[in-house]
């Protein structure tokens, strides 16, 4: 009696100890995925710099740095509770500012804020070289702890309205890309285009000074990116999540395959101007293709993620010749990539997994109420956050300050030599590489 009483304790203990394993190894998952997702804000701060002027550099890399420890302020203090907080459909009500929140929810904080971080730093490239940096600091702040963790509820918590309406979106398409690409709309529109892009004189493409940085950057963003999508199951320990990790790494690369031959094929072929193997928009097409699959990544078919990608490719081209044509000046593209990808990807998810649009027709209904939902809430949040900035003048610096350049009238400090940014302030069009294919980057340095 006393040996069998024994056994059964030791078993108690040894479960209680594998429970305690896997808890282990799932917030490990979770912490060493969002590590690797971070670097996706090492990525941005290249690909921004090398597609901006040389006066602009140092600002930009401030604000990608800066963003990961703003936003852990604004998510620690309210936007964690707003996402996953105990509840109603909509928000949620507790562990602001850490309160009540136990240990074990640390791993997932980590990497939920992560997310939270990636949505405000993408605003960042829309409203380059010319935006304040106290406005950096409040619209990031606001977005991070209010207007994508409010939306983090809606998706993902166990309560939110539209994950128990039938919305489905795996790893952010619609919550963190489509939510983002709208900001990014709305702040480029009120912030207006940088002093001579659109003027009917002499209108003027800006492109970016460093081709080597932009394809440095892109290079560690989609490596942040396979990590954002793989560890979007947020667990590793359950029968089977392995073979749905490696799926959803592979088709995230698929659907960027598919943007990659679709965007080469159409440059080549003269449908975007001058036939050749063009540089700059390939970069922004593998994006969204990668984007565009985010919606399913776990659970679509090679060619799906493929079909997609090529799908997505042919969104960007739209957007990126419409945004432009309505004055609206994103440098990044942020707005073809993130809310046309985003909202491809939304849409795409009842198309492309099992059973496809016949069986999935509630599915469809559900993602686009849930897309809707999620541009009408950016809007409104963008169009009161970029308002207040700008009617009390400060979401823009003045004309002086944006011809000298940012680094220089809002810093003190320069990313490159003098006698560069100097070439640079006499003359905006010397230092620029433009997707017509011709490097001028020669004429910048001695």
């Amino acid at each position: 009696m006393n040996y069998n009483t024994s056994n059964a304790h030791n078993n108690t203990i040894t479960q209680i100890e594998f429970d305690e394993l896997k808890k282990n190894i799932d917030d490990s998952f979770l912490i060493f995925n969002g590590i690797i997702v971070s670097i996706i804000q090492v990525g941005l701060a290249c690909l921004e710099a090398g597609c901006i002027h040389p006066k602009n550099v140092t600002n930009i890399l401030l604000k990608n740095i800066l963003d990961l420890f703003f936003c852990s302020i604004s998510y620690w203090f309210v936007g964690y509770g707003l996402a996953y907080g105990n509840g109603n459909p909509y928000y949620g009500i507790d562990y602001y500012a850490g309160v009540g929140m136990p240990d074990d929810k640390m791993a997932f904080w980590f990497f939920q804020f992560i997310f939270a971080a990636t949505a405000a730093t993408l605003i960042s490239g829309a409203v380059a070289e010319r935006c304040n940096f106290i406005a950096y600091i409040f619209y990031s702040t606001i977005i991070s702890g209010v207007t994508y963790p409010i939306v983090a509820h809606w998706v993902w918590a166990p309560n939110g309205w539209l994950l128990n309406l039938g919305y489905s979106d795996f790893s952010g398409a619609g919550a963190v890309h489509l939510l983002a690409g709208t900001c990014s709309f709305i702040a480029a529109l009120f912030l207006g285009p940088r002093t001579g892009r659109f003027d009917s004189s002499n209108p003027r493409d800006f492109n970016g000074h460093s081709m080597p940085l932009v394809a440095t950057g892109t290079l560690l963003i989609i490596t942040g990116f396979l990590a954002f999508n793989g560890g979007s199951l947020g667990h590793i320990t359950s029968p089977g999540d392995g073979a749905i990790v490696a799926k959803s790494i592979s088709n995230t690369i698929t659907g960027g395959s598919g943007a990659a031959v679709c965007i080469l094929m159409l440059s080549k072929a003269g449908f975007l101007g001058k036939s050749r193997w063009p540089f700059l928009i390939s970069i922004n097409g593998i994006l969204i293709g990668m984007v565009s699959v985010c919606g399913a990544v776990n659970d679509y078919s090679y060619i799906s993620s493929f079909t997609i990608g090529v799908i997505g490719c042919l969104v960007y081209v739209v957007l990126q010749y419409l945004v432009p044509l309505l004055k609206v000046d994103d440098p990044l593209e942020a707005t073809a990539v993130h809310f046309g990808g985003g909202l491809w990807g939304v849409i795409a998810v009842p198309f492309f997994t099992k059973g496809g649009i016949s069986n999935n027709s509630s599915l469809l209904k559900s993602n686009l109420i849930g897309a809707g939902a999620i541009v009408l809430w950016s809007v409104i949040n963008s169009v009161i956050l970029f308002g207040f900035l700008k009617v009390f003048d400060l979401l823009r610096v003045s004309e002086e300050k944006e011809h000298i350049g940012l680094d220089i009238s809002l810093h003190k400090e320069q990313a490159y030599p003098v006698s560069i940014t100097n070439i640079n302030i006499e003359n905006d069009n010397t230092n620029t590489f433009s997707k017509n294919g011709h490097d001028n980057l020669a004429l910048n340095f001695p």
